[in-house]
């Protein structure tokens, strides 16, 4: 059946493919719990109907604070099947965004995970008049829960009212509002449609080399248009899906469900590639000499096939030996893992992809549904260093001061209750303005070079962008995140966190002392060390975009302490303000030098 509105997606599940008991599942009580397509019809229909109960009509707005779980889906279709519109919002923001979004939005109703999560609100609450009731999914402090909802649509069921509702919705209307986490200001809700989101899942389709008798692993926030959207299209393709219990737990379940596809961000797939060379350099002997020839073998991998019969004999050999092994460690059955968010490193990819594990990589924004560019398997699909060709469909232009611009059916609606806005980044022709630069490669490829508001000029006049320089340190196993400066100034520098547990280790190896990483971060043998990294890293670029002095941090940086957005990019401007002392010193004193 044709798919015009996504609640479509649960009847096309039910007809178009074989029963099977995991449609979603999840684990609870350290069991996982399967569910099958006619249980998640149900409480949808039963959510629709209890909904409808409590009020809610078309345009209205409900609020899902919650992690990656069957309950999510359930919420989300029951809001579409009411006409209403599903806000969902990061479980980790602030309580000043929280305050923001409810009475920007004028939600009505709010459902949460649990009763800390109601806590946090519940303050918030009273001062947004919209807000009616807060539901929880487990709860023990009052709040009415999931099943309440439920309950109350078992005695209230109208499939006749649902279908009416559902026949009026358009592929055009607004079906969810979602906030940007951004790096300044409040945040900005995005208003997609039915369609655009539609239009992105189908697009990618086409991507996963198997069908329905696929597992997936979700973990990265389905409040985030990106996992989102491949919810959907696990959906569409009769996929399972198979939530994680969480982030400390992804490499455990990976491991009990043997997933042939998960999409997350680089960082983890740099823990990952950290955690092998780890286990490497506690080899001994022959077995370490085997195991470092295999990584410098991988990372000699021509991503679109082209090595030479002699390479694809030792890659053979080194995949018997070790590749196996790595793949064994990530439940043996991947065949896709989807990068986004961010820059991947090149050499991860060519290592990934030598060991059998394809990693592939994608571009895209809230307001694009996410996905403009992605690489894929068909011709010029892979190129290292780009995103891919852009979606059929979707068309991608350079402007004259190199931004990247969009247009295609994926294009957001605009930004709810900001036309100014809108208009801002939507020009009279429908191209969107990314704010983000890049250029088309030869064979059609999109490059990313950077983003257009954090590329700065020193005061000699030269143009320096942050994020190609964090990348080309980052690769380095010393280093944890970074933060390229120096708007203004007469050089760039960095201030970087460094990766402690690999830090350690290298002490114990290389016999010095480690004490605290508050004393580390000033040792002069450490700040040595890492010189050499800077030292590495400058001399892929030119002499004005070298970074010539750094400081080290001992405190890491997450979305906890606010350097980081939820999905991991550093929030430069509250970084500025909050590390404007280390910055200044760089650049005023003598002390501290690369």
């Amino acid at each position: 059946m044709a798919i015009e509105r996504l609640f479509d997606l649960l009847p096309h599940y039910a007809n178009s493919f074989d029963p099977k008991d995991d449609v979603l599942a999840y684990k609870e009580d350290g069991i996982w719990k399967k569910i099958d397509i006619q249980k998640y019809k149900r409480n949808v229909d039963l959510l629709s109907y209890g909904l409808l109960k409590l009020g809610i009509k078309k345009g209205d707005k409900v609020a899902t604070i919650m992690n990656n779980r069957p309950e999510w889906n359930y919420l989300d279709f029951a809001i579409m099947h009411t006409g209403a519109i599903h806000v969902p919002i990061y479980p980790t923001i602030s309580k000043s965004d929280y305050q923001y979004i409810f009475c920007h939005s004028e939600i009505r109703f709010v459902f949460v995970a649990g009763d800390e999560m109601a806590k946090k609100i519940r303050e918030i609450v009273d001062l947004c008049p919209s807000v009616e009731e807060v539901f929880t999914i487990k709860g023990k402090n009052g709040e009415r829960t999931i099943n309440d909802v439920m309950t109350l649509g078992d005695a209230n069921v109208d499939p006749e009212k649902i279908d009416e509702i559902k026949s009026q919705i358009k592929g055009s209307d607004v079906v969810t509002i979602i906030y940007t986490s951004g790096t300044t200001g409040n945040p900005k809700g995005v208003m997609l449609s039915h369609a655009n989101i539609i239009s992105n899942f189908v697009g990618v389709s086409y991507i996963p080399t198997f069908g329905q008798e696929g597992k997936a692993l979700s973990f990265l926030p389905l409040c985030h248009v990106y996992e989102r959207m491949l919810n959907y299209m696990y959906q569409y393709l009769g996929i399972s899906i198979y939530y994680a219990e969480s982030l400390a737990t992804i490499t455990d379940n990976i491991k009990e469900i043997h997933p042939d596809m998960m999409c997350c961000v680089p960082r983890l797939l740099e823990k990952i590639y950290d955690k092998i060379i780890a286990t490497g350099r506690k080899l001994k002997g022959v077995k370490r000499m085997i195991f470092f020839w295999s990584l410098n073998l991988a990372d000699r991998y021509d991503v679109n096939g082209n090595n030479s019969l002699w390479y694809k004999f030792w890659q053979a050999i080194a995949d018997k030996l070790v590749y196996v092994k790595w793949r064994e460690a990530l439940g043996g059955k991947f065949k896709i893992i989807v990068s986004g968010g961010a820059a991947i490193q090149p050499r991860i990819i060519r290592t990934f992809r030598a060991a059998g594990l394809p990693i592939y990589e994608g571009y895209g924004l809230t307001e694009t549904s996410p996905v403009v560019a992605c690489t894929s398997i068909i011709k010029n699909g892979i190129k290292i260093g780009t995103v891919g060709p852009p979606l059929v469909g979707v068309s991608v232009k350079i402007s004259d001061d190199g931004e990247i611009l969009v247009k295609g059916p994926n294009i957001m609606l605009g930004y709810y209750k900001d036309p100014e806005l809108t208009a801002q980044v939507i020009d009279k022709d429908g191209w969107f303005h990314t704010g983000d630069v890049g250029v088309i490669e030869p064979e059609g490829q999109l490059r990313i070079t950077g983003r257009k508001k954090e590329i700065f000029k020193t005061s000699l006049g030269k143009y320096i962008a942050p994020e190609l320089l964090e990348n080309k340190i980052k690769e380095s196993p010393f280093i944890d995140n970074v933060m390229v400066v120096g708007e203004n100034q007469k050089f760039a520098a960095a201030l970087i966190v460094p990766d402690f547990n690999f830090l350690k280790s290298w002490c114990k190896k290389k016999g010095h002392e480690y004490t605290t990483d508050e004393e580390m971060v000033v040792n002069p043998v450490i700040r040595q060390r890492i010189s050499k990294v800077i030292d590495n890293a400058n001399v892929h670029f030119g002499s004005s975009e070298q970074i010539k002095k750094f400081d080290l941090l001992s405190k890491e940086w997450s979305t906890q302490s606010g350097d980081l957005t939820p999905t991991l990019k550093l929030r430069r401007s509250y970084m500025y303000e909050k590390y404007s002392a280390a910055i200044e010193k760089m650049f005023t004193s003598n002390n501290v030098k690369v």
